[in-house]
């Protein structure tokens, strides 16, 4: 039975040949790629799966939920079994799969896993499996647009808009814990970002146009016991989603006193206090060139969620949240943790869902935890990990919270200074709405020729969040 094979060399773009426009189709000629691609739930139920080769033994999805569950720690993002190379990306709940028996690059496979899960966000709205379940014809039109007979073709939002034609069922995204107050007409909910960029089946209500910004900060710290940072760092993004009409040009202002290490982008040199990057990249769709004196962004923006930005920040800054932990042996079957966060922010932010945990002695037979006064706090010991967690729903800025603990330990310790080699570190989680690190502002989002007509309506949000925290003892 003849197979279609892609041909030696690149097709060429078909009408997307002008100069700074991308191929429409791109065929890798170094062999093949993907052989199976399949979308699991975290209970191993597979919700989405497409064989494009025909050449990798069927059930290889029950064969790779059953390795990654019971693998000791995390599975690698990669590994082969009998001959099957199984590459995944874990994303909302959902692990994003490709097989292949072919030599293959795995951070390309990677790349493109990322890009098809972006891909299915841009059109669903939402990522997760109820999103995929409702959607799933969509999700299998946009598969085959995708990848043919396992070589990847575009994964490109705005060029896959011209080829799908199913509507996206729109899924309402839970609402947090928090009670905040009503919104006021200037703010929206952060669920407002949550809509397919592609038809929807209720799009008779009016789509608004509007355009979302994200400035989105990681900030790993290391800290020693008495609060000192050892080690910091900021990963930073600036993200953005379109939904406007016409796709107008933008312009996109930040800090003029931002510096740039290493990079030929001008900039105010040596200001007290200004914003120091040590490195930075854009998408390939904004132009730079009023970016050395003006430090503004132009750019058409793409169809879907994009990053405008990636930057990285390594000097000293202001940590969110310092971390005092203390132990002290009481009798040689008795410790008392105490653990002290103090919230560095503004008063009027506040880190939400904060969840503090401590590693416990292996030999831990009972914990009591005094919280004190405090509301909105819990704390447990889960005997399984070893570990003590303390969960606080809403830490406001300028304030502290403690927590005492009391372990009763089933074998004694009997010289003190291996007491800190049992207990700890102490891990922070955390995320800090309207708040960045950093202070790389957004001064404006303009369209750059302004008419009467279009006054598209401009949102932005800065969020920081933990990617490692770490207080030892």
């Amino acid at each position: 039975q003849a197979l279609w094979h892609p041909p030696p060399l690149p097709i060429a773009a078909r009408g997307w040949g002008g100069p700074g426009r991308r191929a429409l189709l791109r065929v890798d000629v170094g062999g093949a790629m993907i052989s199976q691609f399949y979308i699991l739930s975290l209970r191993g139920d597979t919700i989405i799966t497409r064989d494009f080769r025909g050449d990798v033994v069927k059930g290889t999805a029950e064969i790779f939920f059953r390795k990654v569950k019971f693998w000791h720690g995390d599975a690698p993002p990669i590994f082969n079994l009998d001959g099957v190379s199984y590459i995944f990306i874990k994303k909302n709940g959902l692990y994003f799969v490709a097989t292949t028996g072919h030599n293959v690059s795995p951070v390309a496979v990677v790349e493109m896993l990322s890009k098809m899960a972006k891909v299915f966000k841009d059109f669903c709205g939402v990522l997760n499996e109820e999103s995929i379940r409702k959607n799933f014809v969509l999700v299998y039109e946009l598969l085959d647009e995708m990848v043919d007979f396992g070589h990847p073709q575009t994964t490109n939002t705005e060029h896959l808009k011209s080829c799908i034609h199913n509507e996206a069922v729109v899924i309402e995204t839970p609402k947090t814990g928090l009670n905040l107050p009503q919104w006021n007409p200037r703010t929206v909910p952060s669920n407002a970002v949550h809509r397919p960029v592609g038809p929807t089946s209720n799009d008779s209500r009016n789509k608004k146009n509007e355009i979302f910004v994200d400035i989105l900060e990681r900030i790993t710290v290391l800290m020693s016991a008495n609060g000192f940072v050892v080690n910091s760092a900021i990963d930073g993004s600036i993200q953005m989603k379109s939904y406007l009409v016409g796709n107008p040009e933008l312009k996109l202002a930040l800090n003029e006193d931002i510096q740039i290490k290493n990079q030929n982008l001008g900039g105010m040199h040596g200001s007290y206090g200004a914003v120091v990057l040590d490195d930075c990249n854009f998408h390939e769709c904004v132009d730079l060139e009023d970016f050395s004196e003006l430090r503004t962004l132009s750019f058409y923006p793409p169809d879907g969620e994009f990053a405008v930005m990636n930057y990285r920040i390594t000097g000293d800054f202001r940590v969110p949240f310092r971390i005092n932990p203390f132990v002290e042996q009481q009798t040689p079957h008795k410790i008392e943790i105490t653990i002290k966060v103090r919230a560095d922010i503004p008063e009027q932010n506040y880190g939400g869902n904060v969840q503090v945990s401590c590693m416990l002695p292996k030999g831990t037979a009972t914990v009591s935890n005094e919280l004190g006064a405090a509301t909105g706090q819990s704390a447990e010991y889960l005997s399984g990990e070893h570990k003590l967690v303390w969960n606080i729903k809403k830490f406001q800025g300028a304030t502290e919270a403690v927590l005492k603990s009391r372990v009763t330990l089933s074998s004694p310790i009997s010289n003190s200074s291996n007491i800190r080699k049992e207990v700890g570190p102490v891990s922070l989680t955390f995320e800090i709405p309207m708040y960045n690190v950093s202070n790389l502002q957004v001064r404006y989002l303009r369209i750059s020729e302004r008419h009467k007509t279009y006054n598209p309506c401009r949102w932005v949000r800065y969020v920081t969040q933990s990617s490692s925290y770490v207080c030892r003892f």
